[in-house]
């Protein structure tokens, strides 16, 4: 094996975290800083919030309710082929007249 390949490990790294946060860990840095740790995740805290600036939410669920409205209108497959199948004979019954 190589010699001095692996970085020194420091045992002891006080990590410090946005929400002001501090807690000691591992680590081949002497400091760490993160944006999020246990005190603020939302996983964690269970205060999660959904930022929707863009609407996405509401334009999804305008989608969804068009759609069931299209669908209450529409008929189905067989409805159809019995209408075309209903037409196709009127048609071969006038030309045989």
């Amino acid at each position: 094996m190589k010699k001095d390949t692996h970085p020194k490990y420091h045992d002891e790294v006080k990590a410090t975290c946005v929400c002001g946060n501090t807690f000691v860990t591992g680590s081949t840095k002497k400091e760490l800083k993160v944006e999020i740790c246990s005190n603020c995740h939302p996983f964690y805290t269970g205060k999660q919030k959904l930022v929707d600036t863009a609407q996405r939410v509401e334009k999804f669920q305008a989608k969804v309710d068009a759609q069931k409205e299209i669908s209450k209108t529409r008929k189905g497959k067989k409805v159809k082929k019995e209408a075309q199948v209903k037409k196709q004979a009127e048609k071969e019954a006038r030309n045989k007249k």
